[in-house]
């Protein structure tokens, strides 16, 4: 069996999450070396405890939003003898993050100028230093790809009425931020093209994460599929966009949310 991503090693930011907890258990079942980062805490215990054992496995503790911690990952990871070519941006402060913290999901007239500007410098000015560090450290000196983790909310605006009566919002920040990464994405593609990087975007639509049954049938609603993705269906993308087979893919936005963004 032909393993994907042999001979990829992959850097990835915000790894503990649903998503990023997934990218890291198939990226590793498909022969990546897979760097992992996350801010320290149980996500980040249970990541070293699931695959601390797995010698194509590390992790290092980061946190985007500080600028003096991103400018010195890449040199302590090839310090260590690794050299990534493949680049997660996937941190990101999300409602379901918020919720867990305990934090009241204000109405946007309520919303502080402070968890507003949080959430750019973790969602948005964070990707850039790590894009800015990759620049840095990596980009010119081996081919490498970097691929931003936007959302179906980066280029639609997000139906409101589905979180009536839910514990959660969307919050406009988010929003904000994911379409940000793409501007990102797109100036970065043209500007690292010569020296063999290339740069993407993935979307993912509406992913399960234990939500009610009565939110997943208004997501439904929304979605041609009808019904949340899983987190294995949006690695399925993620795993060719990190792979050799996407090289002549630059400056792209992958849209993996079951027709959301179609109608």
């Amino acid at each position: 069996m032909v393993e994907q991503l042999k001979g990829r090693t992959v850097f990835i930011t915000g790894s503990g999450g649903v998503l990023g907890s997934t990218y890291v258990r198939r990226m590793l079942a498909e022969g990546a070396r897979v760097i992992a980062s996350d801010l320290p805490g149980n996500r980040a215990d249970a990541l070293v405890e699931t695959h601390g054992a797995n010698p194509a496995f590390r992790f290092y503790p980061l946190d985007v939003a500080s600028e003096d911690e991103v400018e010195g990952i890449f040199q302590r990871i090839l310090k260590d003898g690794w050299e990534p070519n493949v680049v997660l941006n996937n941190a990101a402060i999300t409602g379901e993050l918020l919720m867990g913290a305990g934090q009241p999901f204000p109405d946007f007239a309520d919303l502080k100028v402070s968890d507003w500007e949080r959430t750019m410098r973790t969602n948005l000015t964070g990707p850039f230093m790590v894009a800015r560090q990759m620049d840095r450290d990596i980009v010119g000196k081996w081919p490498c790809t970097l691929i931003n983790v936007a959302s179906m909310y980066a280029l639609n605006g997000a139906h409101h009425r589905i979180y009536e009566g839910m514990p959660f919002k969307n919050f406009s920040a988010y929003g904000v931020t994911k379409a940000g990464i793409h501007g990102l994405t797109v100036w970065l593609a043209g500007y690292w093209a010569p020296r063999g990087a290339t740069v993407n975007t993935i979307a993912p639509g509406a992913v399960f994460n234990g939500h009610s049954e009565e939110f997943q049938r208004r997501v439904g609603e929304l979605i041609m599929l009808d019904r949340m993705a899983k987190p294995d269906e949006i690695a399925d993308a993620m795993l060719f966009l990190a792979s050799a087979q996407s090289g002549y893919m630059t400056g792209q936005m992958v849209n993996v949310d079951g027709g959301f963004s179609g109608w």
